[in-house]
């Protein structure tokens, strides 16, 4: 049955002028009508709950009725958020202060608030870390992430930070060789995806985002996803980018990407296993964890995964099915 209130909810929100560029997107890649694709597109949004970028992403013109309703749509996507995650909760990794403050022994780096920190104790903490990151405490999709060499000391730095809200200062994680060789510019991440009940704790999806050209491996900023199996922690897919172009190597550095192994995968499963039974109030959770040459050091957590990355084509199998049955599966046993 259908979320009537979603529905409605989205038509009120829909930009329907990329909906209709997106309906040409299809024309051009199938030769199927621009209006005959928007019924279609209609329909799917209203039978399973699937925005016009699923659409498009997941290549539902390609789909059956059967393998449509096997993908986490958006909507979908928001029904785990709803069962699996309480708003009131939300804030404990909306604020990265706050997740820093909570995973402490999990993220494996040194941090400050500039906030609570003076000039002084921002050059201090410069002079110990030479490279540092700084982010809003409430940015996403890599947006308002930078990346700064500060040398000895760069004047008006501090203030230039706190003007630009970029309060958060970590310092630069170094990854290990191996992910590095993949591609050097950008930390690599793994997406790692658990649900949680009840002190049991199931792993439904296991990826790695590798930038490409770009200085963050975020999907919306250019990157590319490969599926990490597993059992043997090695890349087990082609690298697949948002508009779905598949990379069997990489396009900057020339190596393969299947079969490369992960370093300390086994550990970082681990990892994320720990740190969702040390948030219980959160059930649905998606862990970004950066592996150094000493062990794999955690990144952020979000309690609102995002969806598109699940299911690319060209990482699923012939019967071309989405993830529904396994998450539901992982939800029934806890």
């Amino acid at each position: 049955m259908p979320n009537l209130k979603y529905v409605a909810k989205r038509i009120a929100g829909m930009n329907f002028g990329a909906m209709l560029d997106t309906a040409r997107t299809v024309k051009e890649r199938t030769g199927r009508g621009v209006l005959p694709t928007l019924v279609d597109m209609a329909a799917c949004g209203f039978k399973y709950q699937a925005g016009y970028m699923d659409y498009l992403v997941f290549e539902f013109y390609h789909l059956t009725a059967d393998q449509r309703k096997t993908y986490i749509t958006r909507g979908k996507n928001n029904e785990y958020v709803r069962l699996l995650n309480p708003r009131e909760h939300w804030h404990l990794l909306e604020d990265k202060v706050e997740f820093l403050k909570r995973f402490d022994g999990f993220h494996g780096r040194d941090w400050i608030d500039l906030r609570e920190v003076d000039r002084a104790g921002f050059e201090q903490f410069c002079e110990a870390h030479p490279r540092i990151v700084a982010k809003p405490l409430d940015g996403t999709c890599g947006r308002g992430i930078e990346f700064i060499e500060t040398g000895t000391r760069i004047v008006g730095l501090y203030d230039m930070l706190r003007e630009g809200k970029q309060y958060l200062v970590e310092e630069f994680i170094v990854q290990h060789p191996d992910i590095s060789r993949i591609y050097p510019l950008s930390v690599n991440t793994l997406r790692l995806v658990t649900i949680s009940r009840g002190g049991k704790v199931r792993l439904v999806f296991s990826s790695m985002r590798i930038g490409n050209g770009k200085r963050v491996d975020n999907l919306n900023s250019g990157g590319m996803a490969v599926l990490v199996d597993e059992e043997t922690g090695k890349i087990c897919t082609p690298g697949a980018d948002k508009d779905g172009k598949a990379y069997f190597q990489h396009p900057m550095t020339g190596v393969d990407l299947i079969g490369c192994e992960i370093p300390m995968y086994r550990e970082a499963v681990d990892l994320v296993k720990k740190a969702a039974l040390h948030i219980p109030e959160l059930g649905y959770i998606g862990w970004d964890v950066a592996i150094t040459e000493e062990r794999p050091v955690m990144i952020e957590a979000n309690h609102f995964p995002g969806h598109d990355i699940y299911q690319f084509q060209v990482h699923l199998g012939p019967d071309r099915l989405g993830l529904v049955p396994r998450f539901d599966a992982a939800i029934g046993e806890l």
